[in-house]
């Protein structure tokens, strides 16, 4: 939506990352120059998105207007940002609330700029990525907690790796409305949330502490808030949580009794509401960890997204790990692999300008032609099915849940009749676009059906409107599985709406 200019070498670049997290919305802005990165903006307000989820499921009105409110003051920060460089990512209330499509929708008018809800995981290895590059570079594994809103990340890794990672459903705005809806605060409530957090945390604690850590890392406000009230009483070092400093503070935050009462030095007002349901989850940390303390680490989500802005396009893009590793996990034919994304590179170059088509589709068509075969690893009978649902059901480290529904729209329409039915459920800005590559993918599929050594790429394509136009060389023209292939091709085209022609055999095909 917004321009892509390409910064020359050395160029100083321009970022920008958005998260709309579940209590808060941030905003940070930096200078990216000579492998470094200096703030230049950073804004935070708390919207409270999961407190404006009804009981059906649905945010409400107000709670969409607060959003809409927040980005708006966020806008004048952003508009000169080129495309490729701005990254805004939502979490947990927007993965669970039925309408959040509605929010999305008004929200991406408002800001010029597609808005990506991340999966749990993929939030929790951004969170480590900006927790990582915020601490000391040492040796050691690190446990990364990260209590949010709707969510709670936990993350062991070593340096930038994370080898461990978890997004649990408990937040200090789910829990304050679950367990302390009333207003009230007694030791009973309070317990109930460490039960209810200790339950979620079961399924990870054993793993966890055979993994094992050096030292314990607690971000973002929650973590903050717990550290700075600690610090301002006496009972901790700035930036440090010691278990007998948090027992004493949940003592402190029971007898006050009521939320609207909860107030002390080193507490932000508009924190203080869902603050003890936050310390509730932070005991319960400390308890099912045996933790004696934790450190405070200013890095963040919407610092991790900054970092992988800057590694996306480079060797270093998370998301080619992560597509080579669903290659080896699920024995695809990389070399079949890379000679359909061969010919799919060599049909969308001559269709590119006709069709407007852009870097990031010839990337998507690229990964798709990777993927496109994942599905054999179930069973060759609807492989393409089976494909696309690994595809969107799987965590995949580096892409958004639209990302990975686009990537699996393309394993699942490469073959066999045209799925009109999954189409229509991306969204309506990309669904003529990916129509086409799944058309140029499904004619780069039929190039390689007989698995050559080499890519097939002696053809020319062109296009009418949304007519294809195929010429093929002399030689292609020449093999009768090839021409038996595109002529059932060509009735499948017919059938979904779509002109295929190959020029040269109008006849024989």
């Amino acid at each position: 939506m917004r321009r892509t200019p390409q910064a020359d070498a050395g160029q100083l670049r321009r970022l920008a990352a958005i998260d709309l997290g579940s209590n808060s919305f941030h905003l940070l802005v930096a200078n990216y120059e000579n492998d470094q990165l200096q703030v230049v903006a950073k804004l935070g307000e708390k919207v409270q998105l999961a407190a404006g989820i009804d009981d059906n499921g649905n945010l409400s009105e107000d709670a969409m207007q607060r959003a809409l409110d927040c980005l708006t003051r966020f806008v004048t920060y952003i508009e000169d940002i080129a495309s490729p460089d701005l990254r805004i990512v939502g979490t947990n209330a927007l993965r669970v609330a039925y309408n959040s499509h509605v929010l999305i929708e008004r929200a991406e008018a408002l800001l010029g700029h597609e808005i990506e809800i991340i999966a749990g995981r993929e939030e929790a290895r951004l969170i480590y990525l900006g927790a990582a590059h915020a601490l000391a570079d040492v040796y050691g594994k690190r446990l990364i907690v990260d209590i949010g809103g709707g969510s709670t990340e936990l993350i062991i890794g070593e340096r930038f790796e994370p080898l461990a990672l978890e997004s649990l459903h408990m937040g200090c705005v789910t829990y304050t409305r679950r367990f302390f809806g009333e207003g009230n605060i007694t030791e009973k409530h309070f317990r109930q949330a460490e039960l209810a957090a200790l339950s979620e945390l079961a399924n990870i604690r054993r793993p966890y502490l055979e993994l094992g850590w050096s030292d314990p890392i607690g971000s973002s406000g929650t973590v903050k808030a717990i550290a700075s009230i600690l610090n301002a009483s006496g009972d901790s070092p700035e930036g440090l949580i010691r278990v007998d400093g948090l027992r004493a503070l949940r003592d402190r935050v029971i007898k006050q009794k009521r939320l609207d009462k909860v107030a002390m030095e080193g507490l932000k007002e508009d924190r203080a509401r869902v603050f003890p349901a936050g310390l509730a989850i932070l005991c319960a940390i400390f308890e099912a960890f045996d933790l004696t303390y934790m450190r405070y680490s200013d890095g963040a989500l919407r610092d991790g997204v900054l970092y992988d802005v800057v590694g996306r396009n480079t060797p270093e893009d998370s998301r080619l790990k992560t597509l080579y590793g669903l290659q080896r996990r699920y024995s695809v034919d990389t070399r079949q692999a890379a000679n359909v994304a061969s010919s799919a590179a060599t049909a969308f170059d001559q269709v590119r300008e006709a069709w407007q088509l852009g870097d990031v589709q010839h990337q998507f068509l690229t990964w798709g032609a990777w993927l496109h075969e994942l599905g054999l690893a179930v069973s060759h009978s609807k492989f393409h099915r089976h494909g696309a649902y690994l595809i969107e059901n799987s965590d995949l480290p580096g892409f958004s849940r639209p990302e990975q529904r686009a990537l699996a729209f393309l394993a699942l329409a490469h073959r066999r009749k045209f799925p009109h039915k999954e189409l229509a459920t991306q969204p309506a800005s990309i669904r003529l676009r990916y129509a086409r590559l799944s058309r140029l993918l499904r004619l780069a599929v039929i190039f390689n059906h007989s698995r050559p050594e080499q890519p097939i790429r002696d053809f020319t394509l062109h296009v009418e409107g949304e007519a294809l136009h195929l010429s093929l060389s002399e030689e292609l023209a020449e093999r009768t599985l090839l021409l038996d292939d595109l002529r059932q091709e060509r009735r499948y085209q017919k059938a979904a709406g779509f002109v295929l022609e190959v020029s040269q055999l109008a006849e024989a095909v």
